[in-house]
């Protein structure tokens, strides 16, 4: 179990209870946001370690783990990813500079993405936790994903681009596992980390029922102030921030299905719209949002 007395970002003793909120999606339990009144970081307290962390992702409509998912909301998942993959693929092409060149991709699930990439001729690696979704990203797609246990077995320096989509808030140690990203990357290489915003309008609208807390499986509950100070802390400076515009739409439905909204979907739709809305003139209350990310220089 994942207990902290000091803040995990500035080790600060000031922290205290934030939100108490449940595991709306799948075990229903209990859990406990706590939030560092230093530097305002939000995280999961008393979360289940890695060696147990795993039953609470055994569920059939963990869509990012399970292509064969049914139902409204695997089909909603869907419609979003396919729209979304041509725009991964030109950010990162832009980000980069490049229309070829290396790319792993770390949580990289059923292999969709990695496939788009390597339709456009990008060499590709994936690092996915699940055997089930490597098996089908190298079934479906022949493609080369490990476990997170063998990212050490990769070349120093030998990655272009480091994708994360909504995978570093999973991680029970961030701060080594970027470790790890400075040492695969080029010097001149890009990172491209996507993240809840927990300073978003939606999470102050929806509060303990946001489905982007998502406990226990998302530990980390970062802001745009508190993923700059991560990144200083692990090295990385960022260049640029970038909205993910469907994600708000997607995160608002669930929301209002776990409040128990009657007709939760068109409720959801209209509320993410606002948001939507909002976010164009302030975009650091996003509801997902993308960081670009340059080792700093020595």
């Amino acid at each position: 179990m994942g207990h902290y007395s000091l803040c995990p970002l500035c080790d600060s003793l000031k922290i205290g209870l934030h939100i108490q909120t449940n595991d709306f999606f799948l075990s229903a339990e209990p859990f406990s946001l706590f939030r560092c009144l230093n530097c305002g970081f939000v995280f999961t307290q008393d979360h289940p370690d890695e060696r147990t962390i795993g039953s609470y992702y055994a569920s059939e409509e963990y869509l990012s783990h399970n292509d064969s998912a049914k139902g409204f909301s695997s089909t909603l998942y869907k419609i979003s990813r396919e729209f979304m993959l041509k725009r991964k693929r030109r950010l990162v092409e832009r980000e980069t500079g490049l229309k070829r060149g290396k790319l792993l991709d770390t949580g990289s699930g059923t292999g969709h993405f990695l496939n788009q990439m390597k339709q456009a001729g990008w060499e590709v690696n994936g690092i996915e936790i699940n055997k089930k979704a490597r098996e089908y990203a190298a079934s479906s797609f022949g493609l080369d994903v490990i476990s997170p246990d063998k990212i050490s077995s990769l070349s120093s320096k030998s990655f272009d681009c480091i994708t994360l989509w909504h995978v570093l808030e999973h991680f029970e140690d961030p701060f080594r596992y970027f470790s790890e990203i400075s040492r695969l990357l080029t010097d001149g290489g890009v990172c491209i980390t996507a993240l809840p915003n927990s300073n978003s309008f939606d999470a102050e609208h929806y509060n303990k029922f946001w489905a982007a807390y998502d406990v226990p499986r998302h530990i980390w509950h970062f802001s745009p102030f508190t993923f700059q100070l991560f990144a200083q802390k692990a090295g990385f400076k960022i260049r640029s921030i970038k909205s993910l515009p469907l994600d708000v739409f997607y995160i608002s439905i669930l929301s209002e299905k776990y409040m128990g909204t009657w007709l939760y979907f068109i409720t959801g739709i209209i509320t993410g719209k606002w948001f939507w809305f909002l976010s164009l003139f302030k975009k650091e209350k996003s509801s997902s949002l993308i960081y670009i990310l340059k080792k700093k220089e020595n």
